[in-house]
């Protein structure tokens, strides 16, 4: 059986009178990547502190790497790794001396040479924090987020502010680190694309509930979006039609042509559509 590193029942977030989280269930298992997905607001941040340690959850079960975050000491600290939306460092700091500095609080860091040369900032190691770019500064951010070759590593937007080229060697950076090391990584995001290509797991979280999580493939089962199935007609017209079953659509026009059927395609619903059906859904309740 597949260990899990992540267990979370009923995880309740209140401020005042108001509850942020309404009872959040997750499971996240060793090497699995999962993604939460939600609008501004919907709690993705509070979870995460609350699974990372930083905040106390109100109500709910926590377990995280065996142990209660809100508990854990040291050791359990130094299994984990942290990329938040931002850090403030002092603008003096040259790039590899920071590096250094956090590697001196774990037991088995990436050496600041091997740490660099994987986040492509080899060449910005003599240079200070002040002289970076956004880009350049979030890198920095991952870098230290890896540096003592996590378990599990958490992920919250670790790529706003790259550009297409930096975001994809991130994303082969993480799955290669995913695929020889064993690590797990909770992740949040507003890229589709990015959730798309990283993720085994999406949950999408909206208005402090979990409404939908699982592989991608079995997403749009559970929203009712259609798929959109386009062929010619023998008389050369296009024709289209969206269908919650294009599979029996396409099997009936096989069976109309007696064959293969011209110009066939069929456009399933993508994880921005699944996403954005249960924002409008919650939109109009």
């Amino acid at each position: 059986m597949t260990e899990s590193v992540i267990e979370a029942r009923g995880i309740t977030m209140r401020y005042g009178t108001t509850d942020v989280l309404k009872g959040i269930d997750l499971t996240v298992t060793t090497g699995e990547v999962m993604c939460l997905l939600g609008p501004n607001g919907a709690g993705k941040s509070t979870t995460i502190e609350i699974l990372e340690g930083f905040r106390n959850r109100s109500a709910g079960e926590v377990r995280v790497l065996g142990a209660d975050p809100a508990d854990a000491d040291g050791v359990w600290r130094n299994r984990i790794g942290v990329v938040q939306q931002s850090w403030r460092d002092h603008a003096t700091w040259k790039v590899a001396d920071l590096i250094r500095h956090f590697a001196r609080y774990y037991t088995n860091p990436y050496s600041a040479d091997e740490l660099l040369d994987l986040v492509g900032l080899s060449a910005k190691a003599g240079q200070r924090l002040a002289t970076l770019s956004g880009g350049q500064r979030r890198r920095l951010d991952v870098a230290l987020g890896i540096i003592g070759r996590p378990e599990l590593l958490f992920l919250d937007e670790p790529t706003a502010g790259f550009d297409p080229q930096a975001r994809r060697t991130f994303h082969d950076l993480i799955a290669t680190m995913r695929n020889n090391t064993g690590m797990s990584v909770v992740l949040t995001t507003h890229d589709m694309a990015e959730a798309e290509r990283l993720a085994d797991t999406v949950a999408i979280l909206i208005a402090g509930r979990i409404r939908v999580c699982g592989a991608l493939d079995e997403l749009t089962h559970a929203v009712t979006e259609k798929s959109l199935v386009r062929w010619t007609a023998p008389d050369g017209t296009r024709c289209e039609e969206n269908t919650a079953e294009p599979e029996k659509l396409v099997y009936e026009l096989t069976r109309t042509f007696d064959g293969p059927i011209p110009g066939l395609q069929v456009i399933r619903p993508t994880l921005e559509d699944t996403y954005l059906a249960l924002v409008r859904e919650q939109e109009t309740t």
